[in-house]
């Protein structure tokens, strides 16, 4: 081996891009590869999004509709097998009140809850939230709970 065959080992050299915008020597001078004139060849240029060259976006062509109710009230819905499963593993208590099921993460802290009326309860328990299906607190009641509206 001599001095006029090293070389570096395989895939350690990693080569750089074509250097641009460096004198007329370099082959990539004058304009730099942008091409002469428009937004693009300028310095700090950068493509809004949306931005479709001048024709009028996507976005603002099509047509609005419909409607956004401000005063909406969004519930986060636990159904009644939900809870008694937390119920059987001892998760949840006799007494529920939203602060429990913020603490096992079925809802955040902000939400309004509505317990619905998928599946069964066997456990007489009591039951606190913001709204009850018609299902949910027949059940609920019939299983020899209480059911209280915060």
């Amino acid at each position: 081996m001599g001095l006029n065959n090293l070389k570096p080992a395989e895939g350690s050299v990693k080569k750089s891009a074509k250097i641009i915008g460096r004198g007329q020597g370099s082959g990539k001078g004058g304009t730099a590869t942008r091409g002469h004139k428009g937004a693009k060849s300028r310095s700090g240029y950068s493509k809004k999004i949306g931005f479709e060259g001048g024709q009028m976006p996507l976005q603002r062509r099509v047509p609005k509709f419909g409607f956004t109710n401000i005063n909406r009230k969004d519930y986060k819905g636990i159904n009644l097998d939900t809870l008694q499963a937390y119920h059987a593993e001892g998760r949840l208590g006799d007494t529920i009140v939203v602060e429990d099921l913020i603490r096992e993460r079925l809802v955040d802290k902000n939400d309004l809850v509505k317990i619905l009326g998928r599946g069964e309860i066997n456990s007489a328990i009591t039951v606190t939230a913001h709204k009850f299906t018609a299902s949910a607190k027949a059940a609920i009641e019939k299983a020899g709970g209480k059911i209280e509206t915060a």
